[in-house]
C-alpha cells in the first residue's frame, strides 16, 4: 500500500540530502520535491507500457482493468495517461518547464481518480496485491495533486525555502 508512496519520499529525502551537502541542484525542498515526482511519475507512467511477464510493477493489463466501462478504448486510454505521465515526469525535471508540467499533472490526477475508485469498489487487484483501499488511495492522490501544484510553482514556498521561486520562473534581461 505504501509502495507508491515510497517512489515519491525516498528520492526527494535522497535529492535533499544531496542538496545539503552541497548539490546546487537540489537546494531546496522545491526542485527536490519535483525530482522525487518526477521519479514517481517515471515509474507509474512505465507501468502503463509493462507486459504481465514483468512482475515487479503493475502491468498493462493490470492498468487496463481499472478503467471504467464508461470509458471508451481501455487500451488507448492506458498508453495514452502513460504518455502524459511520463512527458509530465520530464517537465518537472526541466526548470523551464516546470510550471506547466506541475498543473499539468495534478489535472491527470483528478482524470485518473474515477479509475482508482472503479479499482478499489470492485478488488481490482494490481500486480497481484489487492487493490489499494478508498481510505488510503484517495487522500495518497490528494498528496501528489498538492505537491504538483506546489512544485509547479502554482502553490507558495514554504518557511525556509524561499530560493525555489527564483528557479521556477525563468527571467528575462
Amino acid at each position: 500500500m505504501f509502495d507508491t508512496l515510497m517512489l515519491f519520499v525516498v528520492p526527494t529525502l535522497v535529492l535533499r540530502l544531496l542538496g545539503r551537502i552541497g548539490v546546487q541542484r537540489f537546494a531546496t525542498w522545491r526542485v527536490s520535491a519535483a525530482h522525487g515526482l518526477a521519479f514517481l511519475f517515471t515509474m507509474t507512467g512505465l507501468a502503463h507500457f509493462v507486459p504481465d511477464s514483468v512482475t515487479v510493477m503493475p502491468s498493462h493489463d493490470d492498468l487496463a482493468a481499472m478503467v471504467p466501462s464508461f470509458v471508451p478504448f481501455a487500451d488507448f486510454a492506458v498508453y495514452a495517461t502513460g504518455v502524459l505521465e511520463l512527458a509530465g515526469a520530464v517537465g518537472l525535471v526541466v526548470t523551464a518547464t516546470r510550471r506547466w508540467a506541475g498543473p499539468g499533472l495534478a489535472a491527470l490526477l483528478v482524470i485518473m481518480i474515477p479509475a482508482n475508485i472503479h479499482a478499489a469498489l470492485n478488488d481490482i487487484p494490481l500486480n497481484g496485491e489487492a487493490a489499494t483501499p478508498l481510505w488510503f488511495r484517495i487522500p495518497e492522490q490528494i498528496v501528489y495533486f498538492i505537491l504538483a501544484l506546489w512544485v509547479g510553482g502554482v502553490l507558495p514556498a514554504v518557511a525556509g525555502d524561499r530560493g525555489a521561486e527564483r528557479s521556477l520562473v525563468p527571467t528575462t534581461r
